[in-house]
């Protein structure tokens, strides 16, 4: 298996862990990069571009990271609320009349990111092709009965956390999410991440799919719990309903599915994007301006939603849109903030070390919040920081 790109020196331990990957893990395509203080110190790819393919996989491709883009939604909605654009202590009807129907008067702007919302389901699934739909998901949002009285507890918003932070955005700037984040994020971080993917690219991006996880090796867990099996089995659970707000489940590979806007689940990236987008969150990168202020790092990074979570059956933390570091999803350190992508890829900044992390890959797996092959690569960064 040949391994391409580099590593600073000290670093080394990435490349070993990432190579493992492939040899024990069961690796088909990935890349993963990480930033120090703005400057890229890791930059390796491997594997073939398809899951199911032969083509190898070059520098510059690209892969859906599902999940992972619930933290670049949320950034946007920080951004705007750094800009003195959106009150995140606001009713959301303030800025979206519609969506004080059935109860969610009271449903605060801080609730959407923090997944305390109450609406993680749909009592009327969306098909693929609804939910590509920017207006029609937000209407069903908007009409949607609250599961829990908003803000008294928190569960993960899967597939709603589209239209919940898509629409928002959309009312506050009166444009498309992902042409917003094109513009004031991706563009001047100088990463390549999308939400909506241009024809121009389309070239770039892998064909994604699942794969099997092989035995445990070198003490990673590969499956879930009992408890989580089977509440994503039983169609009445939270769990099922959430995931399948979208139902039938999307062909990930389809063109029409990458070209739509669903900042919960199909950005799609480059690992260098993935984790250029978090670095420049946190810093200036390459000399390029800092996206967040301090003040607005402690929003992203200060616990909002902390225990069980009622839709992923595990305990987690959220802060204003970002996953934190906890046993559901270890990131580097207590200060890290991020999210993963159910199956596999991870982003996420670490403040206090300046670090930024990315990991994309082409092979799904079962993990939720704590893919076995993006962990082992955290533990060889923090490694690598401890022998310095």
């Amino acid at each position: 298996m040949d391994v391409n790109g580099t590593v600073a020196e000290g670093f080394e331990p990435v490349r070993e862990a990432f190579l493992r990957n492939f040899e024990q893990l069961g690796e088909r395509g990935a890349a993963v990069a990480v930033y120090r203080d703005g400057h890229r110190i890791v930059d390796l790819w491997g594997g073939t571009k398809d899951v199911d393919g032969q083509a190898p996989w070059e520098r510059d491709t690209a892969q859906i990271v599902r999940s992972a883009t619930k933290g670049v939604a949320a950034a946007v909605l920080l951004l705007l609320h750094q800009r003195g654009e959106l009150d995140l202590d606001a009713p959301v009807g303030e800025y979206w009349p519609e969506f004080k129907a059935a109860g969610k008067e009271r449903t605060l702007v801080w609730h959407v990111l923090a997944h305390r919302a109450g609406v993680p389901v749909l009592d009327r699934p969306l098909t693929p092709g609804q939910a590509a739909d920017p207006e029609l998901g937000a209407a069903a949002v908007a009409a949607q009965a609250p599961v829990w009285e908003p803000g008294t507890d928190h569960g993960y918003h899967a597939q709603t956390y589209s239209w919940l932070t898509g629409e928002l955005a959309r009312r506050v700037t009166g444009r498309p999410v992902g042409a917003w984040l094109a513009d004031e994020i991706a563009g001047p971080a100088g990463a390549d991440l999308w939400l909506g993917l241009p024809d121009g690219q389309a070239a770039r991006v892998g064909r994604v799919g699942p794969v099997d996880a092989p035995e445990a090796a070198a003490g990673l867990r590969t499956r879930p719990k009992r408890s989580v099996t089977e509440a994503y089995a039983d169609p009445g659970s939270l769990t099922r309903r959430a995931f399948a707000a979208i139902s039938p489940l999307p062909d990930e590979n389809d063109p029409a599915y990458r070209a739509a806007v669903l900042p919960a689940s199909n950005g799609i990236a480059t690992a260098d994007g993935l984790a250029r987008f978090y670095a420049a969150l946190i810093g200036e990168v390459d000399g390029g301006r800092r996206l967040f202020t301090p003040r607005t790092v402690e929003l992203a990074r200060g616990e909002r939603s902390a225990g069980p979570d009622r839709v992923l059956v595990v305990g987690t933390r959220f802060g204003l849109g970002h996953m934190l570091h906890g046993a559901a999803s270890p990131l580097l350190s207590p200060g890290s903030f991020g999210h993963p992508g159910r199956g596999g890829a991870l982003g996420f900044a670490d403040p206090e070390s300046g670090l930024a992390f990315g990991y994309v890959t082409n092979g799904f797996r079962q993990s939720v919040t704590a893919d076995p092959r993006a962990q082992s690569l955290v533990r060889a960064v923090r490694a690598a920081l401890a022998g310095e």
